[in-house]
């Protein structure tokens, strides 16, 4: 429910690119409701356990539009306005089609525009300047990822009396590739205006050390660099996820029920390989669906004794590059399915829209085989998810090696998703494992995952910023 808010001083402050939030028609008015997933379920345990103590700085996802500071359950929120035009350059241009392919190995060239520079940093310098004002005295603000690279030493230079950390959620890219970008230095100079550098895994944070030096924009001291006599902690903070609730989800009785429901609807197979995924070229959604057609077409596998389930989430359809995905995707659908498929029984049954909780752990519960296999991940939540929901030990995990949550998970069978005959030979091996080796497997993975979940990220993030002790109670925390 939105209240409003008045705009008062914060001892903690989130910086995102979108509010946690999405609006809604309640009968004849607008109103706000909490967004499902993504980084508001990961933040979920910092704002919980700072009531009213927190304001969460960001685009309401609306151009055109003013939005004055309001409350939606318990969180204060400050929105920040962008136009239309500045969507298209900032987020559409420099974020998405500069940025985010640079990041991830460059799978599709990155292109380089001026015009899409002055905006990032038009809209970057617009993010500093609110929470300049809203931060109180000594405060602590948490900046997140790619789209607000520049906020930390914006910030600084607004606000030197509060601690900086800027945490990316997406890979750090390495040395060769980043120097491409005609901005270098300033992103990286953007990037050390933070206390703390945080990345999902330790080849990030080297290649962020490496650049500083290269570049010779500072000193490496340990695990730290140095920058203009400011010393900058460069940390690695693997993500989790809210395995608990998955956990308590996946025992429900109605998600039982409606796994064995999504079973009978395939025919019963033998094995149901499963996929879940954002509609993204760095997921490598084509490469698997191909390898599971040479599958079939060698007998390895057969419909219906064995069928595949895809989701492809909907995501960033006006960016350049994605219509070209679906369609690729979709049309490769067709033809396996026309191929391979039976009366009433496709070998893939493609889902091209977004699904709850509810029902994507249902879908955990159905499979045998999770099929995660990006060409580049950040770190990869589904996986760990997955195996959160797997109360019982079974059910085994085909895993990209180039996810960051390849690093904790190897347990998992890893391949390297350019290589269509390991992916095969891993996909083949997965749906033929012995049961003895699915379970020790298994439990491994569960030990990884419900020990370092979303709430041991958030502590060591917060231990890092000064807010929480290693033991979990207040710091000294700005009140």
């Amino acid at each position: 429910m939105t209240s409003p808010s008045v705009p008062e001083p914060s001892p903690l402050l989130v910086l995102a690119n979108r509010l946690p939030v999405r609006r809604v028609r309640r009968g004849d008015r607008d109103d706000w409701e909490t967004s499902p997933g993504g980084l508001v379920a990961a933040l979920g345990p910092v704002l919980e356990a700072r009531p009213g103590q927190t304001t969460w700085v960001g685009w309401t996802g609306i151009t055109g539009e003013h939005h004055e500071p309001f409350v939606v359950d318990g969180i204060g929120l400050e929105p920040v306005e962008l136009s239309r035009g500045e969507v298209q350059l900032f987020y559409e241009g420099f974020c998405n089609a500069t940025i985010w392919p640079l990041y991830h190995d460059s799978i599709i060239r990155s292109e380089y525009h001026r015009t899409w520079w002055d905006s990032y940093l038009t809209v970057n310098r617009r993010f500093a300047e609110h929470a300049a004002a809203r931060a109180a005295r000594d405060a602590v603000v948490w900046v997140h990822d790619y789209q607000l690279q520049m906020v930390p030493n914006m910030l600084r230079a607004l606000r030197p009396d509060v601690r900086i950390g800027i945490f990316l959620h997406i890979p750090f890219p390495p040395v060769e590739l980043f120097l491409q970008l005609p901005w270098r230095r300033q992103l990286l100079h953007g990037l050390a205006g933070a206390d703390v550098v945080g990345f999902q895994t330790a080849g990030g944070a080297a290649n962020f050390r490496s650049l500083i030096e290269r570049l010779n924009i500072g000193s490496i001291d340990g695990d730290d660099v140095v920058v203009d006599g400011h010393r900058v902690q460069v940390r690695v903070f693997p993500i989790g996820v809210d395995a608990a609730r998955i956990q308590r989800i996946a025992a429900e009785p109605a998600t039982i029920e409606r796994a064995a429901e999504i079973r009978a609807s395939l025919g019963d197979p033998e094995t149901i390989l499963l996929g879940v995924d954002r509609l993204d070229y760095t997921k490598g959604i084509a490469r698997r669906i191909e390898a599971f057609a040479e599958l079939l077409n060698e007998e390895r596998l057969e419909v219906p004794r064995h069928v595949m389930v895809q989701v492809a989430e909907p995501t960033r359809e006006s960016v350049i590059g994605y219509s070209e995905i679906r369609d690729r995707v979709d049309g490769l659908v067709g033809v396996v399915n026309g191929a391979y498929g039976l009366v009433g029984q496709p070998a893939i049954n493609y889902l091209h829209r977004s699904q709850s909780i509810e029902e994507l752990v249902a879908l955990y519960l159905a499979a045998d085989v999770m099929l995660v296999t990006p060409v580049r991940d950040g770190m990869n939540l589904v996986c760990k998810e997955f195996i959160a929901a797997r109360t019982d030990d079974t059910g085994v995990l085909v895993l990209s090696e180039f996810t960051g949550a390849a690093e904790a998970l190897g347990s998992a069978l890893l391949i390297n998703p350019y290589d269509t005959d390991g992916l095969k030979n891993a996909i083949d091996r997965a749906v033929h494992l012995p049961e003895a080796d699915v379970r020790r497997r298994m439990e491994l993975l569960r030990e990884s995952v419900m020990t370092n979940d979303v709430y041991a990220w958030a502590h060591s993030w917060m231990v890092a910023l000064g807010i929480e002790s290693e033991h979990g109670d207040d710091a000294g925390a700005p009140s």
